[in-house]
């Protein structure tokens, strides 16, 4: 047996680089909203709040995500009538639910999202459902990112102005949730089933027959059989405000269930302002929604009120990040982005990008270093587990820098 590892020693800063080598290109994305057409009339806005984020995001994922399966998006035709590929088809490898496209990214099993200028989240889907035949943790993931979001608009929906004590994002995870479980109940046969209920309903003169009712509750155990797999972390922060007898101030709702975390760091003193509180099972098994998890957002899920000012940066991150970086080195690594990106250098010109994409960076590194020291290291040790190096998993970052409306 090998001697017992050095305690490890990570109170001072490590220097980070960018030379662990790139993965391909398919497998890093960032920009700085999730939204197709950010300026589009259509495009939602919670207008009634004086402040708004600044948004970036940064990603990277260890392996492409399964495919998603129909009805959320077409197979190619086997007609020779019909084109050979569905890249340019309305509703082609895009993904919809309910009629309508899947807001968000995919990352791996990941999926992020910013709605807006006033909500982002990252959610974090299992990977080992990919093991299952039906297993979709990153359909899960995006699909509850994606009614979460609406369910946040919903809150603002033909209102001036919205009460903070009005707001409740965990009412809205639960909505989407319920959502999400009622599109993936036997997700695999829904496009045959709709066509059956429409053949039903062609003839209703009379009671249905013994054989027909029958033949119901056949399908309605073929479809159990037939549910799409998964289960997810969720993490979000929403930005609202504060009356005050002189002006409002702003306030960041911040949301998590599972192992994801939102913090809040003020740049200009390197300082982390909150950091929310990881949930657990056990060790590496997070709290989680979906298929056979007991985790409810009502019963589990936490939202935490933070007072924030104008140029604090809010961070939604995936376990992708602090499971190689050590808290106080997130805090360097984005206070340093900023100050260059402040400082008007040319590598920072993209802002919030740039923030975003050092952060992934620095993690990425970690995780694709067998001899680096990591959080998840020693936290491996502190269960009596051997673990070397880096967890290498999908690396999610969502920042969004707090300013107040001209």
């Amino acid at each position: 047996m090998s001697p017992a590892p050095p305690l490890l020693q990570h109170s001072c800063l490590r220097t980070f680089t960018v030379s662990a080598p790139l993965s391909p290109r398919y497998l890093i994305s960032e920009g700085r909203t999730t939204l197709p057409d950010p300026d589009s009339e259509d495009a939602p806005s919670l207008r009634s709040s004086p402040f708004y984020l600044e948004t970036g995001y940064s990603i990277f994922a260890k392996r492409p995500s399964r495919p998603f399966p129909p009805p959320f998006v077409n197979l190619p035709s086997g007609s020779f009538s019909d084109p050979l590929t569905t890249h340019n088809v309305p509703r082609g490898r895009r993904p919809f639910v309910n009629g309508q496209p899947v807001r968000g990214i995919t990352n791996g099993d990941d999926a992020i999202i910013i709605a807006d200028k006033n909500f982002i989240a990252v959610n974090d889907g299992v990977g080992a459902w990919a093991l299952k035949d039906r297993g979709h943790a990153a359909l899960w993931s995006r699909l509850i990112a994606h009614f979460w979001a609406l369910e946040v608009e919903k809150s603002f929906e033909g209102r001036e102005d919205v009460d903070l004590a009005d707001l409740n994002p965990i009412q809205n995870l639960q909505d989407a949730y319920n959502e999400t479980k009622a599109v993936l109940k036997g997700g695999l046969l829904k496009p045959q089933q709709d066509e059956n209920r429409h053949d039903q309903n062609k003839d209703e003169s009379g009671p249905r027959s013994t054989e027909t009712s029958s033949s119901t509750s056949d399908t309605k155990e073929k479809s159990d059989a037939d549910d799409i797999l998964g289960t997810t972390t969720a993490s979000s922060a929403l930005l609202h405000y504060r009356r005050t007898s002189s002006s409002p101030t702003p306030v960041v709702l911040a949301t998590t269930l599972g192992d994801c975390k939102v913090l809040v760091i003020r740049p200009s003193s390197n300082t982390v302002l909150y950091h929310s509180k990881e949930q657990w099972h056990w060790f590496d098994c997070p709290r989680q929604l979906g298929t056979n998890s007991p985790d409810t957002p009502l019963g589990n899920a936490v939202t935490d009120t933070v007072d924030i000012q104008v140029d604090d940066v809010v961070l939604v991150l995936s376990d992708g990040v602090t499971d190689n970086l050590w808290e106080h080195e997130i805090c360097q690594n984005v206070s340093g982005s900023v100050e260059k990106w402040q400082a008007g250098e040319q590598e920072a010109k993209d802002g919030p990008v740039y923030v975003a994409r050092t952060l992934m960076n620095a993690a990425r590194e970690i995780a694709q270093d067998p001899n680096a020291e990591s959080p998840y290291m020693e936290r491996a040790f502190d269960e009596g587990i051997a673990a070397e190096g880096g967890k290498l998993d999908d690396i999610s970052v969502v920042i969004g820098v707090c300013r107040k409306k001209e």
